[in-house]
């Protein structure tokens, strides 16, 4: 069986910035244990499958994969599949996802515009967690669907984490989102998701479901300029409306192949 593959930089200006994923297009769902294989190869943070939507409630299913797990949200994942979709000079295309509900990119300028749902974090005690991170303190929170956010003072303290993965990893299946206030942007993070089989995220469109409630109330404005200090790296455009997020990028297609299964 030969079936389309692309590879795509996302939240990138140019190639070899941002996040890549793979998108692959398929004309109907094979067993979990396929999609979870072929993840497994292409050894990307995520590879997201694309199916027709039969239901009417959008235009495609989306499911995305880790090499090692299913995901119930990749913003990058889902930016580049709206990429690869609106290639062909198309406006808007709608996802239904599995556990993320409906989501939409949509053409805006030289990028995309993409609405997610937002995930407020509330203060929390997670024991172990400024240990595994390697901080002596910060401000912890969490989101019930599996994201812990820790705020420091600044960004140098950000850049310079050095984080044991192994402890993250035993804390449980979480996103571990680590910000603080920016030098040259509004707000800097990164992203750990061990447990997920990815040490360090380069760019993580779902940390910024969270990022943006946070620091939209704390910066006192809807929307704000952020960046992941990942070695790769990539910037964010934030806005809350609502209940959703909208994340502003631009992607870079940079294979455009087969894959033989």
């Amino acid at each position: 069986m030969k079936l389309p593959i692309v590879q795509i930089d996302a939240f990138a200006g140019r190639p070899f910035e941002g996040n890549p994923a793979a998108v692959m297009p398929l004309g109907a769902w094979p067993e979990d244990e396929v999609l979870q294989a072929i993840a497994a190869e292409n050894n990307l943070a995520e590879t997201a499958f694309l199916v027709p939507d039969a239901s009417g409630a959008a235009d495609y299913e989306l499911r995305w994969f880790t090499p090692t797990v299913e995901v119930a949200l990749c913003g990058h994942a889902t930016l580049a599949s709206g990429h690869y979709l609106l290639g062909d000079g198309g406006e808007r295309v709608i996802f239904r996802t599995r556990r993320a509900g409906v989501l939409e990119v949509a053409r805006e300028g030289e990028g995309y515009a993409m609405a997610l749902p937002a995930y407020p974090p509330e203060p929390a005690e997670v024991p172990g967690l400024l240990e595994a991170l390697g901080v002596g303190k910060g401000e912890v929170l969490r989101h019930p669907y599996g994201y812990d956010l820790v705020v420091l003072a600044d960004e140098a303290a950000v850049r310079a984490l050095t984080p044991d993965y192994r402890a993250l990893a035993a804390l449980g299946d979480t996103l571990n989102i680590v910000t603080a206030p920016g030098r040259d942007t509004d707000v800097v993070s990164r992203v750990f998701a061990p447990a997920a089989g990815i040490d360090e995220d380069p760019v993580t469109g779902s940390a910024h479901c969270v990022l943006t409630p946070y620091w939209a109330a704390r910066l006192g404005r809807p929307r704000f300029a952020a960046f992941q200090a990942s070695a790769r790296g990539g910037h964010v455009d934030c806005e809350l409306a609502g209940d959703r997020v909208v994340l502003r990028g631009r992607c870079v297609t940079v294979i455009d192949g087969t894959f033989h299964l």
